[in-house]
């Protein structure tokens, strides 16, 4: 069952990755009292992930925290190598954090996966993006497969400015 707005995360384990290195938490220690704009991609260096994604959350940084986002952070079912080597491509720097959902246990959890066996990716996140406050979604926006619309930074800085 998919999660849905007010609903609580549930506490599963990540890597966070940042520029720093990467370190072993969980999403209820990590979204606990802060506002999180949370998107999830299929895979780390795939097409539309790396060429409108990623590269959206991070050019659209500073505007979407002016609105309220403490931080900002991309979940993906890579381990935190792939998710740091990512990163460091695309010069996301402190603008976004990534979150390695290696196992895919999030993506599962949270009922956003999507088989991918047809391109050779297994099992997948699907892509979605929501803002989360306290641990608490405020808002979820899942992609119909195949389209990029409403999990962008610029779709969300819209709801912001609602």
């Amino acid at each position: 069952m998919t999660i849905t707005s007010g609903e609580t995360l549930p506490t599963i384990a990540v890597t966070k990755v940042t520029p720093s290195g990467a370190e072993a938490t969980d999403t209820h220690s990590y979204f606990a009292g802060r506002r999180i704009a949370l998107f999830s991609v299929p895979g780390a260096f795939t097409p539309t992930c790396s060429a409108k994604h990623l590269p959206g959350f991070i050019d659209k940084a500073a505007a979407l925290k002016a609105k309220g986002i403490d931080e900002i952070a991309c979940t993906a079912v890579n381990d935190a190598f792939v998710m740091a080597a990512w990163a460091k491509s695309a010069n996301a720097g402190e603008a976004v954090t990534m979150l390695a959902d290696g196992n895919g246990d999030f993506a599962r959890a949270v009922g956003l996966v999507q088989d991918s066996s047809k391109f050779g990716m297994g099992e997948r996140g699907r892509r979605y993006s929501m803002i989360v406050n306290d641990g608490v979604v405020e808002v979820l926006n899942v992609e119909t497969p195949g389209e990029f619309n409403v999990s962008s930074a610029d779709y969300m800085l819209g709801q912001l400015e609602r």
